[in-house]
């Protein structure tokens, strides 16, 4: 018993020691000092330059220049920071306006600051921001020469469109947040950044426009970030978990796009965006479960068309979710319902199907969700083959050795094809198609029925940062409508934005609407 609590106390030892920040400590006038402190902290990492200068033409003042390999530009560095202090005169100029002509005049970055602290300094310099110790100066200039290889901006995979930007986030924090000011050319786009990670350090921005955001919102993005502990932030999924509110719900109350017109258009709405470097994917609040079923084409395209697609997905999602539930329902307990033409061919296709309606439905969904896997973790040319031979050959096979019957192959087909119309609840299709066929095989169509309206209450009590995750359809609202199911066209879709300020200014009057600071109710 005490060798475990031993065991344990020493393993805590261990998890504090990698949790050690760096000491806070003021930049020293004496140059040695800090080259001592700094190496000691990076240690032996080969990736990190040290190079010692001397000031001027006749060497008058020593410097210290240190810089991260790959992560900042040689040449900017080169041409205007080293050179120019090289070639600098400093004959018959004393110490203090000799350090005051290096500051004003010689280094010639766009972008250069003072710090006095060795915390923030090596901070910065591990964002990729050179350092500049100069011997007798209590400070070190930092510069701002950041620079590395990046992705090339490209139409997103995942969101594709046949009229609109082709253009998407790439894993660079700066390049996105240029993106979007490139869209709203407003002053008052606002660009507030943090840093989460206790061991990443990783840079978070919340997006918004001034005037435009919900204060009660804003400040409870800030206060949900600020709650967040966690040792690294690799990706944008990471913060979605910390921050919304139904985290044991199946259905998202974060939106999570890579498009910087959605973006943008979101931001006009009056909500926040919160991007981090490193990711593509940019995070929305508030989040309304009809923007699931909304594109960004639906506003470049004609509003009757894009009203009818709509609709279609709508449908689609309600082919996906019950079309196995219903197929097993209607067998097993309401064959009354069916024509009996069909119920005789129904019957004849699964004459020599040895497993149960329920089984046979259960095995080829669980036989999808592996050729979708696999087709997604493969190599795109190899998934792509993998997807073709598992729909056509081994579906057809199935049935000619009556391991499935042919009616079984094509609901479960529409079920894999509808499945795609609305990509954003993808996952929430999957797990709401299991209980249905679950409710449908113990109670038939009354535990569909059942299982339904559960989850209608359910996502009716879901709030997305205050605002009701079913909102303009209930609670309604004048304005919502228009751009609900059947868009209206763009002349009349100026209350739209409007109108979702309006519905959470009313939820805000009522302080038992309210998030609380776990944002849950």
């Amino acid at each position: 018993m005490f060798g475990w609590v031993k065991r344990r106390i020493q393993f805590a030892k261990v998890i504090n020691s990698s949790h050690e920040t760096i000491p806070i400590q003021k930049i020293s006038t004496n140059l040695s000092e800090n080259i001592t402190c700094i190496k000691s902290i990076l240690q032996d990492s080969s990736d990190v330059i040290f190079r010692t200068l001397y000031i001027g033409k006749n060497q008058e003042v020593e410097a210290f220049l240190v810089a991260i390999d790959g992560l900042y530009d040689k040449k900017a560095i080169q041409d205007n920071i080293i050179k120019p202090l090289l070639s600098a005169d400093f004959k018959n100029v004393d110490h203090s306006s000799r350090l005051e002509n290096i500051d004003k005049e010689l280094l010639s970055l766009s972008s250069i600051k003072k710090e006095r602290t060795m915390e923030k300094s090596v901070s910065l310099l591990l964002k990729g921001d050179p350092l500049l110790f100069i011997d007798g100066m209590d400070c070190v200039y930092v510069l701002g020469a950041r620079t590395w290889e990046m992705r090339n901006i490209e139409e997103p995979i995942t969101e594709t469109v046949v009229r609109g930007p082709r253009e998407g986030f790439v894993e660079t924090l700066r390049t996105n947040t240029s993106m979007i000011r490139r869209k709203l050319h407003n002053p008052n786009l606002r660009i507030k950044e943090c840093t989460l990670g206790e061991i990443s350090k990783t840079e978070i921005a919340i997006i918004y426009i001034d005037g435009l955001v919900s204060a009660s919102v804003l400040q409870e993005v800030k206060k949900r970030l600020q709650k967040i502990n966690i040792d690294a932030v690799l990706e944008s999924g990471y913060i979605e978990e910390f921050i919304e509110d139904a985290p044991f719900s199946p259905f998202p109350t974060v939106a999570n796009t890579e498009r910087p017109d959605i973006v943008a258009a979101r931001l006009l709405e009056g909500k926040v965006a919160i991007m981090v470097e490193g990711s593509a994917t940019a995070l929305i609040v508030p989040y309304l479960l009809l923007e699931s079923f909304h594109s960004p084409e639906d506003y470049y395209s004609r509003p009757y068309y894009v009203s009818f697609v709509r609709i279609m997905r709508l449908f689609g999602f309600l082919t996906t979710t019950l079309a196995p539930a219903s197929f097993v329902a209607f067998q097993d307990y309401h064959k009354e319902v069916l024509p009996n033409e069909l119920l005789i061919s129904l019957a004849g296709s699964r004459e020599d199907v040895p497993f149960p309606l329920f089984l046979e439905v259960f095995i080829m969904l669980i036989f999808f969700e592996l050729l979708r896997e696999a087709g997604l973790r493969m190599p795109r040319p190899v998934g792509q083959t993998i997807s073709i031979v598992g729909a056509l050959v081994l579906g057809e096979a199935a049935v000619n050795a009556g391991f499935v019957g042919a009616p079984t192959v094509i609901v479960v087909a529409l079920t894999a094809i509808t499945s795609f119309l609305v990509t954003p609840l993808y996952d929430v299709a999957a797990l709401l198609r299991m209980i249905y066929l679950i409710a449908a095989e113990i109670l038939g169509i009354y535990g569909i029925s059942l299982v339904i309206t559960l989850f209608l209450l359910h996502v009716a009590s879901l709030r997305s940062f205050g605002m009701p995750y079913m909102a303009p359809w209930f609670p309604s609202i004048k304005g919502g409508w228009k751009d609900f199911l059947l868009r209206a066209p763009i002349r009349q879709l100026k209350e739209s934005p409007q109108a979702f300020r309006k519905l959470k200014a009313i939820f805000e009057e009522n302080d038992s609407h309210k998030p609380n600071d776990r944002g849950e109710e």
